[in-house]
């Protein structure tokens, strides 16, 4: 079986979640029989087919991104039709504005499903103009995936748009994580840390991410924080940590998956604080919970707080509140039984909802489902 996927942008650009959980399945269902393809945009296509341990990826050039709405050309068409006429199935990723050309471009019998990784939040005008399109969208498509039944029960649009028997819930897994390379695990000196004393957040740098209320929380927190990440909010953040003068701010800047992989089972908690609907879903947050590692969220009506179980896994508060967060952060610091608690209710959580291997059959049997017999 050969299914492409389709998303505004994947590696080696720079990374995010959902390229994430593109990777991931492309992984987890290879064991299945499934050969993947990713199409994508890039403002440098060159050159422009990748090939990648989990697929091949076909670029075409990204000419515009008005509101990170990567647009492309008539030889994008040209390409991605050529990448469609392989697959069997054609998976799409939204939200992503361009997609919904490319799907009216396909030929009518093409078997697709569509994978809702979020509303779209923050372009209200765009957001408008854009509406009919991707409701027609929406309505037409054969099957469309969410990753949390949370998400699906709050999502004005997927409620409004989409009839019950079209939708499947398929939790976000990623394959289990290997032990760090010892080269690498030297991050913890470069940063001045050790294990097991330090607070973790991580991904990429967005609007959305609520360091801003994790920097102001951390003044009265005694241990370290590191925001490993690179983003569009950087420089305000570390502005802000100036500012308020949080000196237990650490910023470690971009890391490696290895760099990664050792600052998560150093931490002694993640946290992660996102307060908008953007943050529909939080793959960081299993991957500190495939390390076993308790964790902080805020309940924003989205998946963040299904894989982040409130009492089982860490501890889930409102947004956008500097001494509730503080508080949740000095009560795991402080209580060596409550976060070894929730670390092993955080693992269990792994093993039960979020490993590849669950998502990967989930999304083959999809497949096959969809396949003309």
């Amino acid at each position: 079986m050969r299914v492409l996927h389709v998303y505004r942008t994947y590696f080696p650009d720079p990374p995010g979640g959902m390229q994430e959980v593109i990777r991931n399945i492309a992984l987890a269902t290879r064991d299945h029989g499934v050969e993947t393809r990713v199409f994508t945009l890039s403002p440098t296509p060159h050159p422009v087919e990748v090939d990648r341990p989990e697929a091949k990826v076909v670029r075409a050039r990204s000419w515009m991104a008005p509101a990170s709405c990567d647009l492309g050309s008539l030889e994008s068409f040209r390409l991605f039709l050529a990448q469609a006429a392989w697959a069997d199935i054609v998976h799409f990723h939204f939200p992503w504005p361009f997609l919904d050309l490319l799907n009216l471009a396909l030929p009518r019998g093409k078997p697709r499903l569509l994978t809702y990784h979020s509303d779209i939040v923050r372009q209200r005008f765009l957001g408008a103009l854009y509406a009919p399109l991707m409701r027609y969208t929406l309505r037409a498509m054969p099957r469309i995936v969410v990753g949390s039944p949370n998400y699906a029960a709050s999502s004005k649009i997927l409620q409004s748009c989409v009839a019950p028997e079209k939708l499947s819930i398929i939790p976000f897994g990623l394959v289990e994580r290997a032990a760090p390379n010892q080269n690498t695990s030297t991050i913890l000196q470069r940063l001045n840390i050790s294990a097991g004393g330090y607070f973790l957040a991580l991904g990429v740098l967005r609007y959305y991410k609520g360091l801003h209320t994790l920097i102001r929380a951390a003044k009265s927190i005694d241990a370290p924080v590191v925001i490993a990440g690179s983003g569009s909010e950087g420089d305000n953040l570390r502005a802000l940590a100036k500012e308020t003068g949080a000196t237990n701010i650490i910023f470690a800047g971009q890391v490696s998956e290895d760099e990664k992989t050792a600052l998560l089972g150093g931490c002694k908690a993640f946290v992660f604080p996102s307060h908008l609907r953007s943050e529909a879903f939080g793959i960081a947050l299993v991957e500190a919970a495939m390390m076993g590692k308790p964790m902080i969220s805020c309940e924003i009506g989205t998946g963040t707080s299904f894989v982040n179980k409130d009492g089982e896994s860490g501890i889930v508060i409102p947004p956008e509140n500097p001494s509730l967060l503080a508080a949740a952060m000095s009560r795991l610091l402080t209580d060596n039984d409550l976060t070894t608690q929730y670390g092993a209710g955080a693992r269990a959580r792994y093993e039960n909802l979020f490993t590849a291997q669950k998502m990967g059959a989930s999304y083959a049997s999809l497949y096959q489902s969809l396949i003309p017999r």
